[in-house]
């Protein structure tokens, strides 16, 4: 769950629930701050989530559709407040596509909201962070571990017009064999743009700051220009033992082209993203 105001400040909240192969159980959140990122670990029996709804409960604190009410106080950490969530914009369907179906991948991702409205402040460490009028972004994953390379970001803005954006790139293996994938979301003008592997899209080029891929007369171009990376846990065979690194508030340049025509030329100062070495 990403969270964006117009003075630049964000906060992404990363609420999991673990099952290592040694069986152990257990729960946890993340928090990443323009400043610094911080990790909360509870006990399985202090997280609730319904099922197919978004609606979690994990120590004090809760998270669904309607929004956010924190309460965490955790070793000289804390985290209060409440924040409000308007409409989610959803995307048509699955993001992963017909790969949602495939028993061998290491990892599934989904989308809950492209984009929304939010409204109410946070104290972060007895600094308020005042989300009114901002926006908020939410996705998931499950599976057992990370790939072990590839490239994500995402943005959201809402000047001159609404638009968001999330492209993932990743090499992906399989029981008979791997190949490296791509899924991309573009909402432009109301309209959802699905760019994908399984669509026909090919991956021009992809590196720590840039990538391309093409499908049919739509090409995305993604260069990132500024980061300050926070580190994060990631998990390897459902042990959240991996570390790596995310730029919650980059400075990236996203250009869309359909055909000749550029629908989008915007540069994000707000915008994520996250690349790890194949």
């Amino acid at each position: 769950m990403k969270h964006q105001n117009r003075r630049g400040q964000s906060l992404a909240l990363i609420p999991a629930f673990h099952i290592e192969h040694t069986g152990r159980r257990s729960a946890s959140l993340q928090v990443i701050a323009n400043g610094g990122s911080w990790w909360l670990e509870y006990p399985e029996a202090q997280f609730h989530a319904v099922p197919d709804h978004f609606q979690i409960q994990l120590g004090q604190s809760s998270f669904s559709r309607q929004g956010c009410v924190l309460n965490l106080v955790q070793d000289g950490f804390l985290l209060q407040g409440t924040l409000k969530y308007g409409p989610f914009t959803a995307i048509r369907s699955d993001i992963m596509g017909p790969f949602a179906l495939f028993a061998g991948m290491q990892c599934s991702h989904g989308i809950i909201s492209m984009g929304h409205r939010l409204d109410g402040a946070l104290n972060l460490n007895g600094e308020t962070l005042d989300f009114s009028d901002g926006a908020g972004y939410i996705e998931t994953d499950r599976g057992r571990s990370f790939p072990s390379g590839y490239l994500w970001t995402q943005c959201a803005w809402d000047r001159p017009e609404n638009g968001s954006l999330m492209l993932a790139i990743a090499s992906i293996p399989l029981p008979v064999a791997s190949f490296t994938g791509c899924i991309c979301a573009v909402i432009h003008r109301g309209r959802e743009y699905r760019l994908a592997t399984y669509r026909g899209a090919e991956i021009i080029e992809w590196s720590s700051n840039s990538a391309i891929i093409q499908q049919g007369k739509y090409r995305l171009a993604v260069d990132l220009l500024e980061e300050q990376g926070q580190s994060l846990r990631a998990p390897v065979e459902g042990s959240m033992k991996r570390t790596i690194h995310e730029s919650l508030c980059a400075t990236v340049r996203y250009c869309f082209w359909r055909g000749k025509e550029i629908l989008i030329q915007h540069i994000d100062p707000c915008a994520s993203f996250e690349y790890a070495n194949p």
